[in-house]
């Protein structure tokens, strides 16, 4: 049976701690998903609905960007997806009568968790200038007031149009193209605060920013590292990649500061086996302090370059540029620095070098622990280095694998959205529709928030997401969004963003992945990119939330008919009405999607877009090969008494999305102001497990930012390390510390003190 909302935030002031578990999935995945899946959408249509999750015919999961096989399974999701699937597909409503009971004031004292489960929002709503809470609008008068507020900028440029990465293709590409011409490239997106770094890392040393393997290269792989990733929590099916790989011979080599419990043993709960027994997954666990990742890398590339016969000679020769620099910087990596640096001891790198070396075939998987720290780019590019060391690029069951954590997050960047885009991408652009796109770049995230923050934009437009709970520097961003003339949100569901407003706010209500999308043409889909370049369709199959939604292809194409009105010849009608013409120009601009409908016709499981380096050996950089690099090893420095933080999810967590307040798999139960503390380091600074502590934050200007009321839980974290949930300790992270090259928040890695608590 569907249950209610939550009437007032649940009390989190005393969780349960429990031992940490050590597998993940299983018969407890099971129960929980029903149980979450029926509260939300009941018996009937918990089954209508999951059954088409990730099918060819079905919908793509609204959670990660984790690929399917060609065969799928008749539950081709995971717990986290499902929960995903549940909380959009939801018969809980957010209508007139809530916001009337509810005022901004209200809104504002609300957790996250409280917000999300309130259910979706039914109908266009107005925080007019001076009111105290959200009213009824008509889809008119808030077009109206969109172009109101962007005929009135002084500047194109004081407009962001952010987006989110569960925004489709078409939208996406709709959306850049109205910002351009409109005239900005101000085009922030989620992929800036995760793996931009990535992106910067890889454009530059192999030609192109997306992963260079298929799943089918990871069940082929003899070594898979996952380093500064959790798939347990945050890619879920990856564990069954990883179970297929160990089953085919590979070995798994893990990374990072925490243990996790899906790296140790996967219960697959498709199989009766899987569910009793389970399978061991990690062969070698590096618990590394964190941010010490390049030096580990650095050390095992002067150790393959020490070893005979190790190198891939013809490759390197033939294909690479920047050897010689590379080496020199590599034969200088110090084993005392090493060991400082990483908190591992000889024998467990030895044995990572053991592993490397006996590989033929190897990936590498990473995510946001790589990601966010100041110096992730190099630390990626180091990555890169060893693969280009062992010929590991281009090659059947090797590469690089960035893992994505929003199901169209690549998707969008590969449709424009982007604040520093390619002359190419603009010049093809503007020769489809007989535009000028603007040549300057515009500003990602963290720009934006500084421009808000200075008075130089004025109107905030966002395509989905949670960007007040997903930025860093909380109290700064706040005060930012509030300087804001107009803060405009197309949404399904409430989170803190619509709390915190410009002088005027609109929230624009658009359909889910799971709702049917039919438009003056007929029934429509629309289409993903997932985190191994296949592009698919997804169709939704649930009767709308309300007759009052309307698309997200179809809110871009009516506020660009309002605000540029008749001076463009674009066809916006048109757009709106058929999506398939939208992809007829998506073709015709963007490489890779050349006769794009008619391949989405003839291959329901969707197509694999060209990579060069994967393909053909082919590298797109500017020495035309791929390029090793030799950046200065660098790692964080804790002054004493203080440790190293890294903000993470919880189990019941997808990136701001609050779906619960436990976290299974790491034993905390009814509460989410934990700080996973070792035992050895919480004794040294005083704090019993159970003990309540302030998180501040340090800064190099002096500056410190504080988040109350932590309970200490004493957990077998590395040495010197932390760790606790995001959104709650996003006010920690300073907007000035950032990722060199990428300018991604860092953090993961906030150097704080812990100071006893009022709360205590």
């Amino acid at each position: 049976m569907v249950s209610k909302p939550p009437v007032g935030d649940p009390v989190q002031d005393a969780p349960q701690v429990t031992p940490p578990q050590h597998a993940a999935a299983g018969l407890p995945a099971i129960g929980h998903t029903l149980r979450i899946a029926q509260e939300q959408m009941g018996l009937r249509r918990t089954a209508r609905t999951l059954l088409k999750v990730n099918q060819k015919d079905g919908f793509d999961c609204p959670g990660c960007a984790w690929p399917e096989e060609d065969k799928r399974h008749v539950a081709e999701f995971c717990e986290n997806g499902a929960k995903a699937v549940a909380e959009e597909a939801t018969l809980r409503r957010v209508t007139p009568e809530f916001f009337a009971a509810h005022p901004l004031a209200d809104l504002a004292t609300r957790s996250g968790y409280w917000l999300g489960q309130q259910g979706r929002i039914t109908e266009p709503m107005l925080l007019p200038e001076g009111g105290d809470r959200y009213e009824p609008v008509s889809w008119e008068r808030a077009f109206a007031i969109l172009a109101e507020e962007l005929r009135a900028l002084a500047s194109p440029d004081e407009a962001l149009f952010y987006t989110s990465g569960r925004t489709s293709n078409e939208a996406a590409f709709l959306l850049q193209l109205f910002a351009r011409e409109f005239g900005t490239n101000n085009l922030p997106d989620c992929s800036n605060m995760c793996h931009e770094s990535s992106g910067s890392a890889l454009t530059e040393t192999i030609g192109i920013g997306k992963g260079s393997v298929s799943l089918e290269d990871l069940h082929r792989a003899d070594l898979i590292i996952v380093a500064g990733q959790n798939p347990g929590t945050n890619h879920p099916r990856m564990l069954s990649a990883l179970e297929k790989a160990k089953a085919g011979g590979a070995r798994i080599i893990s990374v990072n500061p925490l243990p996790e419990a899906g790296l140790e043993r996967f219960k697959n709960p498709q199989t009766p086996r899987g569910m009793l027994r389970g399978a061991a997954l990690n062969d070698l666990f590096l618990q590394i302090r964190i941010g010490g990742d390049q030096a580990l890398f650095r050390l095992l590339n002067r150790l393959v370059l020490e070893t005979a016969g190790a190198v891939d000679e013809e490759f390197v020769r033939e294909h690479t540029h920047g050897y010689e620099e590379f080496a020199a910087a590599a034969k200088e990596a110090d084993w005392d620095e090493t060991l400082a640096a990483t908190g591992l001891d000889r024998a467990e790198i030895e044995r990572a070098l053991e592993m490397v070396l006996a590989s033929e075939r190897t990936v590498v998987c990473w995510a946001m622990g790589l990601t966010q720290h100041k110096h992730s780019v190099p630390t990626i590019r180091e990555v890169v280095n060893l693969l280009l060391l062992r010929g590991a690029i281009g090659r059947p069951g090797a590469g690089v694998c960035p893992v994505r954590g929003h199901s169209n997050v690549q998707g969008d960047r590969t449709m424009g959205i982007f604040e520093r885009p390619a002359p190419a991408f603009l010049d093809a652009l503007d020769k489809e529709f007989g535009i000028v796109s603007p040549r300057h770049h515009g500003f990602d995230v963290v720009r934006s928030i500084q421009a808000l923050r200075d008075g130089e934009a004025k109107v905030f437009f966002a395509m989905g997401g949670n960007f007040v709970g997903a930025t860093p520097d909380t109290e700064v961003t706040e005060a930012a969004m509030r300087r804001a003339r107009l803060t405009v949100h197309v949404s399904t569901k409430l989170n803190r963003s619509h709390a915190v407003t410009g002088t005027r706010a609109l929230i624009l209500p658009t359909l889910g992945r799971t709702d049917k999308d039919v438009q003056a043409g007929g029934k429509h889909f629309v289409t993903v990119e997932d985190s191994m370049s296949q592009v698919h369709a997804s169709r939704g199959n649930l009767p709308p939330a309300s007759p009052h939604l309307l698309s997200e292809p179809a809110i871009v194409a009516r506020m660009a008919r309002a605000v540029l009105g008749g001076g463009s010849a674009t066809p916006w009608e048109e757009f709106e009405a058929d999506y398939a013409t939208i992809r007829d120009r998506i073709a015709r601009v963007v490489p890779g999607f050349e006769d794009f409908n008619a391949r989405l016709a003839a291959n329901p499981g969707g197509f694999r877009l060209p990579h060069g380096p994967r393909d053909e050996r082919r590298f797109p950089t500017k020495t035309g090969k791929a390029n090793f690099t030799a950046a200065p090893v660098e790692y964080p420095r804790v002054p004493e008494g203080r440790l190293l933080l890294q903000t993470l999810r919880s189990h019941d967590q997808y990136n701001t999305t609050i779906y619960g307040l436990d976290d299974r798999y790491r034993g905390i139960k009814g509460g989410r102001r934990v700080v996973l503390v070792h035992p050895e380091d919480a004794a040294a600074l005083g704090f019993a497990d159970g003990s309540y502590a302030d998180l501040v934050s340090e800064w190099t200007d002096g500056s410190e930012r504080r988040a109350p009321g932590f309970r200490v839980v004493h957990y077998p974290t590395s040495r010197g390390c932390a760790a606790a949930y995001y959104p709650e300790t996003n006010v920690l992270v300073p907007l000035e510390s950032t990722a060199d090259v990428s300018n991604t928040p860092a953090s993961k890695s906030v150097i704080v003190r812990l100071e006893e608590s009022a709360s205590a």
